[in-house]
């Protein structure tokens, strides 16, 4: 499991019905790609985040697979349209089956 990993979201705290809001991301993960060795000359084995997602009050509003050249800290900002007040829950899966997950709350209003 990779350390320190900490998943940051910023989401409007309301909006109206229909609107565009515009989402940002970031998870602190150090991507490691499996190539690299340690100070003892040992492989550090791969951790990266293969896979982000995200849904709004259980409707899947994008759903990312990442691939082994993806920078340190992946950061996403995207939008979505908003038809009524609701929770986004975003989930970023690592290669060592790790689940990280953060949710925001919206009200609409």
């Amino acid at each position: 499991m990779a350390e320190n990993v900490k998943p940051r979201v910023r989401v409007p705290g309301t909006a109206s019905a229909g609107e565009v809001i515009t989402i940002k991301t970031l998870i602190s993960h150090t991507m490691e790609s499996g190539q690299r060795k340690d100070d003892d000359g040992n492989t550090i084995p791969r951790s990266i985040i293969n896979r982000f997602v995200v849904d709004f009050n259980g409707e899947n509003v994008i759903d990312v697979q990442l691939e082994p050249a993806i920078s340190t800290n992946p950061f996403f900002e995207f939008q979505a349209t908003v038809p009524e007040s609701g929770t986004f829950n975003f989930t970023w899966y690592d290669d060592d089956g790790s689940v990280y997950t953060e949710a925001k709350d919206i009200t609409v209003s």
